[in-house]
């Protein structure tokens, strides 16, 4: 499973797989969609990108001249287009605080024309089944074990009604994502 820290270098790799782009737009894109907020810096962007060209993840186009310094153009590989297909199929860990994980994935799958629906069903199962283990360990434990399983199945629940609510309002988060 993924964790969180994963989610910059494999939504950087999702915006690649839609288009080769600089990481001038990578950034931007990133910014608009998944920020929320809090703009990432231009030295991740680019250690990041790095990183993803040393582990065969991504390649560079042909540097443009033009005014001003050379741009590198990004490209996905085949590698890359695997490890992005993973991470958008995999469940995430069901966690509190998978919320940004978890709309970068929706909002990846619908701008790629992949199933955003299913992944959202898979996720609901893990969901699901995580919530039914904190509920034996409620039936089996005492109070201290009761209130922590309580506080798991608040955030699962709060996890589940947001899930419901994407998926019912998948059509026009397509439609806006898909600009």
């Amino acid at each position: 499973m993924y964790g969180g820290g994963m989610s910059v270098p494999l939504t950087l790799l999702g915006l690649l797989e839609r288009q080769p782009s600089h990481g001038y737009d990578l950034k931007r894109d990133y910014d608009l969609y998944f920020g929320g907020g809090r703009s990432l810096p231009f030295g991740q962007v680019y250690s990041t990108l790095a990183r993803l060209a040393r582990d065969g993840k991504v390649v560079m186009d042909e540097v443009t001249p033009g005014e001003g310094p050379e741009r590198k153009r990004y490209v996905i590989t085949d590698r890359g287009a695997t490890e992005v297909d993973t991470w958008l199929t995999e469940p995430v860990a069901p966690e509190p605080h998978l919320q940004t994980v978890l709309f970068a994935k929706v909002v990846l799958a619908l701008m790629l024309d992949r199933p955003a629906d299913a992944y959202l069903d898979t996720q609901r199962r893990s969901h699901l089944a995580r919530m039914r283990e904190l509920t034996e360990v409620k039936r089996g434990g005492g109070l201290v074990e009761g209130l922590l399983a309580d506080h798991g199945l608040f955030h699962l629940e709060a996890d589940l009604r947001w899930i419901e609510t994407t998926a019912a309002r998948l059509d026009a988060l397509r439609a806006q994502v898909q600009r």
